[in-house]
């Protein structure tokens, strides 16, 4: 499935007569995840890293800890079928399904449309206390490198993304979604499937902005520093100064915002 389709449009400039032609738009469609068998969520995503997308998810909702804990990932092959996936556990492992807080379908725009209540989200990941540090002007250079790295929303204008860099800029891994929250799971995935997490000296970078689900992924994933081009949210910053996280916002050429946890900033003097 691709993540990207191309759709007839009448397209017109300056309010003149319109021509047809073409338009790339973004797929949007639903994955039901589930464990062993057992349907635990039904998301709106962009198809693509679906297995990603789904480790992503049971990690951050604190069912999955380690690699080995995971025997296999099956996916439907073809049609309506590929919108379906099993995570399937290990022998003798067990996955504490009562401890999911979303209800079965999310929307694609807000990963918490689905929670009972604020307290329900609340995980007890350890705080960080990692003192890593990273420069000023390499944070300052990660939106142009997030944005180099589109390549999906380049044709379409259409896609969040979510992009891990090491604390000396090393893009290490990008992902694009419909879904914020979706494109935070397949990262934070994929460094699960991996064997990378916890990624305790690396920095979380979104496209959009910084709310307090995506900052609870991170520090599920075990990252010290959260940086987004746009406004973090008031919860948010609250969760990442209890947690121990720095959290950057407007992060753009040539300015950025430090809301908690500065210290870990280097700035020029």
């Amino acid at each position: 499935m691709s993540e990207v389709a191309d759709h007839p449009v009448w397209r017109s400039d300056d309010g003149r007569r319109p021509a047809a032609t073409t338009d790339a738009v973004v797929v949007e469609e639903p994955l039901e995840i589930r464990v062993a068998g057992t349907a635990v969520s039904v998301t709106m995503r962009t198809p693509g890293h679906d297995r990603e997308l789904a480790l992503g998810f049971l990690v951050s909702e604190g069912l999955l800890a380690e690699r080995a804990d995971v025997e296999c990932v099956v996916q439907s092959p073809g049609g309506p079928g590929a919108n379906l996936l099993d995570v399937r556990p290990a022998p003798g492992v067990r996955l504490a399904l009562d401890r999911l807080t979303r209800h079965v379908f999310t929307s694609s725009s807000c990963g918490l449309c689905g929670k009972t209540a604020i307290e329900a989200v609340r995980h007890h990941f350890p705080p960080i206390a990692d003192d890593v540090e990273v420069d000023a002007r390499t944070l300052l250079a990660l939106p142009a490198a997030l944005a180099a790295a589109q390549t999906a929303f380049a044709r379409t204008g259409g896609l969040h993304a979510a992009a891990v860099f090491a604390v000396d800029g090393t893009l290490v891994a990008v992902r694009e979604d419909v879904g914020r929250h979706n494109a935070v799971d397949k990262v934070i995935g994929h460094g699960f499937a991996e064997g990378c997490l916890p990624w305790r000296r690396h920095m979380l970078l979104v496209s959009g902005r910084a709310s307090f689900e995506i900052v609870q992924k991170a520090l599920a994933a075990g990252i010290p520093i959260v940086a987004a081009v746009s406004a973090p949210s008031s919860l948010a910053v609250s969760f990442a100064d209890e947690s121990g996280q720095t959290l950057i916002g407007f992060l753009r050429p040539g300015r950025l915002n430090v809301y908690t946890h500065h210290r870990r900033v280097r700035f020029a003097d």
